[in-house]
C-alpha cells in the first residue's frame, strides 16, 4: 500500500491558550511543529495568531507575524511542507492573501463551499449565534488566484458531500488547473459526521488521480476515522486544531503525542510514512 501522508493542524482558529496548550508565539510554533515532525508529520498546517499580551486567542492576518512564524517552523522543521489555513467570513479575503504572498506556502487550504457553522448544547441552545462560513464560488476564485500566482496547491476543504462533488466542477470549468487535493472535514456538528462508513462514498466523488486526506474533529469517535483512513489509502491528519484528546481517552499536552499517536495508527494498518521529501511527491508539490 502507498505511503501516507501526515499533516499536524498545529493550533486552530479560536482556542484559547489560556485553556487548552495550544501555541501562539513563533517560537511555541516551532518548538510545537517540531515535535510532530520528529513523530512523523511532513506537513504542518498553520493558523496565526495576534501577539500582544492576552490576544493569543484571535487571529491575525498581519504578514510580518506569519513571516516570522513560518520561518521559526521552517528552520525547525527542515524541509517541512507549509500549509497556511486561510478561512475567514465575509467577503474581504485581502489578510489571507497578503500572507500567502509574504510566506509562499507550499499547501494552502480553499474551502470549497459554504456551511451553516452550528452547534447546539445538550440544553436545546446554540453553543455559538449561529453563523454563516460564506464560500461562493466568487471567493473560492479570489483564494485560487492568488494560489496560482504564489505556486500553493490548493487543499479543498469540503464540509458535506455537496461540496466534495462541486470541486470537480471548479476543474471542469477551469477556474482551477492542476493537481486536486481533497481535505474531508468530518465532525463538525452541522457537517458530515466523523462517520468511517462515508468514506467509500466520498472517494467515490473525488475526481480520479486526486490525493485525500480526512480532518477529523471530535473525541473517542475520531481514532477508527483515522484507521479507516489508512486502511482505504488516505492521507492522515491530527493536532490540537482538531482534538484535545488521545485514543484512550487521556488529554494531549502537545501535537506531537497526536501525532505519534496517529502514526501508530497507520502502521498498524500497513501503511509506511511519507517523508517531506515523499510527501511533496505524493501532492504534486515543490
Amino acid at each position: 500500500m502507498s505511503k501516507t501522508v501526515v499533516t499536524c493542524a498545529l493550533t486552530g482558529v479560536l482556542t484559547d491558550p489560556a485553556q487548552h496548550h495550544v501555541p501562539v508565539t513563533p517560537e511555541q510554533m516551532a518548538r510545537e511543529a517540531r515535535a510532530a515532525f520528529d513523530a512523523g508529520a511532513s506537513v504542518m498546517h498553520v493558523h496565526f495568531r495576534q501577539q500582544g499580551p492576552g490576544m493569543g486567542h484571535l487571529p491575525s492576518w498581519e504578514p510580518a507575524v506569519a513571516s516570522e512564524i513560518a520561518q521559526a517552523i521552517r528552520e525547525a522543521c527542515p524541509g517541512v511542507v507549509f500549509n497556511q489555513s486561510t478561512g475567514v467570513v465575509g467577503p474581504d479575503i485581502s489578510g489571507p492573501l497578503a500572507c500567502m504572498r509574504a510566506i509562499r506556502p507550499e499547501i494552502a487550504a480553499c474551502n470549497a463551499g459554504s456551511l451553516n457553522y452550528l452547534k447546539v448544547k445538550s440544553d436545546g441552545t446554540w453553543a455559538w449565534r449561529p453563523m454563516l462560513f460564506d464560500n461562493p464560488v466568487e471567493k473560492v476564485k479570489g483564494f485560487l488566484d492568488v494560489m496560482a500566482e504564489t505556486g500553493a496547491l490548493p487543499e479543498f476543504e469540503c464540509f458535506d458531500t455537496g461540496i466534495v462533488r462541486t470541486v470537480e466542477m471548479y476543474a471542469r470549468t477551469g477556474l482551477y488547473k492542476g493537481h486536486l487535493d481533497y481535505n474531508f472535514v468530518m465532525g463538525v456538528e452541522s457537517g458530515m459526521p466523523a462517520d468511517p462508513e462515508l468514506l467509500p462514498i466520498l472517494t467515490r466523488l473525488t475526481a480520479p488521480g486526486a490525493t485525500w486526506q480526512v480532518t477529523a474533529i471530535g473525541r473517542a469517535n475520531i481514532w477508527p476515522l483515522h484507521r479507516r483512513t489508512a486502511e482505504l489509502g488516505g492521507n492522515l491528519r491530527t493536532g490540537l486544531e482538531d482534538t484535545f484528546y488521545l485514543p484512550d481517552g487521556s488529554k494531549a499536552t502537545s501535537n506531537g503525542q497526536l501525532i505519534d499517536a496517529i502514526v501508530r495508527i497507520a502502521r498498524d494498518a500497513g501503511r509506511d510514512i511519507a517523508s517531506p521529501a515523499e510527501a511533496r511527491g505524493i501532492l504534486h508539490v515543490q
